[in-house]
């Protein structure tokens, strides 16, 4: 793609179409500076079938401001919407819209709170809220949902897999099955939600994470045609990176061929001067193969030596193969934890895709509008009551029980202050007559704050360290039943009396008969 493309695909124009007749139906009626209130959040966590998450990690909204601090309008957008044509054969936008469009340049007329990046989020509560002229919040939308979405999918898939990991390291191993470019947003996130490194060469290097990789069949496979063996490619790989050795060992037969061959160069190795680093196993039987492999290892003095396992591994299938390993390990006479502790997994596909519940489905709904300084709250009705956004002007708040525990995220309306602690009436955000009377407060946060405001942002870009210690320190301040991952127990996001008697009021005046 050249430039110009790139320009246009990823540029003001990466929307959809209708969010720019809308903006343009709030121009003609002049509503389209009118400042507006929209709400962005999820409403199921994912659901991957035989498990499911109780959590999510929230990821993408670095590359988010960045891509609206970057994005103009360009004078090629307005020529291309100008070629639009109705179905009478006239132009689809005004000149006067498109030239209300030139003068605002961009997108650094909003401003936005958000959760920062990293953090432990739930379902129903606001994410991020967006406040500007309603028709420039209005076009923000798609990209909004496109940049959120998919990295808080992966993040939240990745820390997952590095829980069902134990302590082991956990690499990023699917650029090849990513979304094109997109793979990039996904190495992203694995490394905010937890994983430990990725293969990918450019993402890990603008994350500041050294790229991890092994060598793949191929190379062995060269080798066996040139007349050299698999032994011949072992040692053309030590000779080439003698301290950073691990020998992908299932080409021909993991334990007649692989792992005694590679025995053999690592012994070579050691003789020079070098430790290996470990063998790598891609098929077969794993938790089989890697109880084997380690005991072969330990027996030939390599005990330190790391077992790389890949191939289609996701949280449930290494959950699986630890505890298999603990069941299999004492049969061929070693330890359970000394298979265990020298685990790392490559994780690819299933990371990289969301295997299970390939789309978030966050949302951006406009939840208030501004009435003369006074907000106007806003509401989808739905007959899914979980589908109706929380209305209004709203914060929102983390309560830590006395165990310093996260225990329920509260919605308040925005003139509500809930730092005082104390005890709290908490209702449910979709059910009438549900409620909880809260007591024993250790703390209160406020989890949604300012991000970005006339036109820049309120803080640097945190680093992904900062990030990846926020998703540690919130799974730490999380309940171990919400962090199962089978069957995990409901968080509680509850409203205000003050916020469900608005949504209250909201639907019964809308549902009367006109």
């Amino acid at each position: 793609m050249n430039t110009d493309r790139r320009d246009l695909t990823e540029g003001f124009l990466f929307t959809d179409q209708y969010q720019l007749t809308m903006a343009q139906l709030y121009w003609k009626y002049g509503l389209h500076e009118r400042t507006a209130q929209f709400d962005y959040f999820f409403r199921r966590y994912p659901d991957y079938g035989r498990h499911q998450a109780g959590y999510a990690v929230f990821a993408g909204l670095d590359w988010l401001l960045d891509w609206i601090d970057s994005t103009r309008v360009r004078e090629a957008d307005l020529d291309h919407l100008r070629a639009q044509k109705d179905h009478a054969g006239r132009r689809r936008f005004d000149e006067g819209f498109l030239s209300w469009l030139a003068e605002t340049g961009g997108f650094g007329s909003v401003s936005i709170r958000s959760v920062p990046e990293g953090r432990v989020v739930h379902g129903h509560e606001p994410i991020s809220v967006v406040e500007g002229p309603l028709a420039v919040a209005q076009i923000l939308e798609t990209s909004f949902l496109n940049h959120l979405n998919y990295q808080t999918l992966v993040a939240t898939k990745a820390s997952r897999v590095a829980e069902a990991a134990a302590g082991g390291s956990v690499l990023e191993f699917g650029m090849r099955r990513g979304p094109d470019v997109g793979a990039n947003a996904g190495a992203r996130a694995a490394l905010i939600g937890g994983a430990d490194a990725s293969s990918n060469v450019g993402a890990s290097t603008a994350m500041g994470v050294d790229p991890q990789g092994t060598h793949a069949h191929s190379m062995v496979q060269l080798f066996m045609a040139l007349g050299e063996g698999e032994i011949g490619a072992f040692r053309a790989y030590a000779a080439t990176y003698p301290d950073e050795c691990l020998l992908l060992v299932d080409t021909i037969d993991t334990l007649e061929s692989g792992m005694p061959n590679a025995i053999t160069v690592f012994e070579e190795l050691r003789a020079d001067g070098h430790e290996p680093i470990g063998i790598r196993l891609d098929s077969g039987d794993l938790a089989h193969l890697a109880v084997r492999a380690a005991k072969m290892l330990d027996d030939a003095g390599f005990g330190d030596t790391r077992i790389v396992l890949s191939s289609e591994l996701d949280e449930l299938a290494m959950w699986q193969i630890r505890a298999q390993i603990v069941d299999e390990a004492p049969r061929y006479g070693i330890r359970a934890d000394a298979v265990l502790h020298r685990l790392v997994y490559g994780v690819g596909t299933r990371l990289i895709t969301s295997h299970g519940y390939s789309a978030l489905g966050g949302v951006y709904k406009l939840v208030a509008i501004d009435g003369s300084g006074e907000w106007i709250p806003a509401m989808k009705l739905s007959d899914t009551p979980e589908k109706m956004p929380i209305p209004g002007d709203k914060r929102v708040w983390r309560i830590y029980d006395d165990r310093g525990l996260a225990t329920a995220d509260v919605v308040s309306a925005g003139d509500e202050d809930l730092s005082f602690g104390g005890s709290l009436e908490l209702y449910h955000p979709h059910r009438d007559g549900i409620a909880r009377h809260l007591e024993g407060i250790r703390d209160v946060e406020e989890l949604v704050v300012p991000v970005y405001d006339d036109g820049a942002r309120t803080d640097p870009a945190p680093s992904l360290a900062e990030m990846r210690e926020r998703r540690r320190l919130d799974l730490d301040r999380l309940d171990t039943g919400v962090r199962r991952l089978v069957n995990p127990h409901v968080y509680h996001v509850s409203l205000t009396q003050k916020v469900k008697q608005l949504q209250g009021e909201m639907i019964a005046r809308e549902r009367q008969p006109r």
